[in-house]
């Protein structure tokens, strides 16, 4: 291997490193048996099991979950359905909506939670779970269209117009060929849709109530009070769970 080469390996590795390192010391002192997460006195899984006893933790688990799916659920709905219409049909308009499509994904996080808030006060919207549902629809079906279009441009139109002439209806031919065939594009928003959902945190601040925590809000109330294994603990699950999702969502655009 040339000098070029050996650097170009170099730098890789150290971008992995850099990366990477903090996430693994930080999954390690998870299991870290003393309170400091600065030292290490002997491996034990007490602060996962400790998670399981703490309320407030809990609370925030249950948040999450019911959040997460309720949001995926209808912004993948929704998604699709836009995806459909936009791949389609041609109107007025069509391409100012495909631009607003962006938006979501191309604004920073904290001025979209500004501005949800902001509206949820203007029309006196109560805070809380379903404030929380609706702010990640607002930026989950953005993501849930764009895979599905994508899917969608390779469908030939023709399977529909031989549908047609064959005597199905618009509804039958939807739900007896262009949705099983968009069901993978689907499955894969669906799943993405879902992972932002769960990682999210700074919109999730700005549009959650009292007692409607989320883990990601959860776990930065721990961590002001300082990092204990606890949240190491706390972290990693969230982590583990989001590479989950992550690995389906690339597992089901695979196949």
């Amino acid at each position: 291997m040339n000098a070029a080469g050996r650097m170009s390996r170099f730098f890789l590795w150290g971008a992995l490193v850099f990366l990477y390192a903090p996430v693994v010391v930080l999954i390690a002192y998870s299991f870290n048996d003393s309170r400091f997460a600065v030292t290490w006195q002997g491996f034990t899984l007490r602060w996962y099991s400790g998670l399981l006893d703490n309320a407030e933790t809990m609370a925030a688990a249950r948040n999450t979950l019911i959040v997460s799916l309720s949001s995926t659920l209808l912004a993948t709905a929704l998604g699709t359905l836009l995806a459909v219409g936009l791949g389609r049909h041609r109107f007025r308009g069509r391409s100012a909506v495909e631009l607003l499509l962006l938006l979501p994904i191309i604004v920073p996080d904290i001025i979209m939670g500004v501005a949800l808030l902001t509206m949820y006060t203007a029309v006196h919207f109560p805070l809380g779970r379903t404030s929380i549902v609706l702010a990640h629809v607002s930026f989950q079906i953005s993501f849930v269209t764009l895979v599905v279009r994508a899917r969608l441009q390779d469908f030939p139109p023709s399977l529909i117009e031989a549908a047609r002439d064959l005597g199905a209806d618009e509804w039958r031919a939807f739900r007896r060929i262009l949705l099983p065939l968009l069901a993978p594009g689907i499955v894969a928003g669906a799943l993405i849709a879902l992972a932002l959902s769960i990682d999210d945190f700074v919109i999730t601040y700005f549009t959650a109530g009292a007692g409607a925590s989320t883990l990601p809000v959860r776990i930065y109330s721990m961590v002001r009070r300082g990092v204990t294994p606890e949240v190491n603990a706390l972290s990693t699950v969230l982590l583990a769970t989001t590479l989950l999702v992550t690995w389906l969502a690339a597992r089901a655009r695979r196949r």
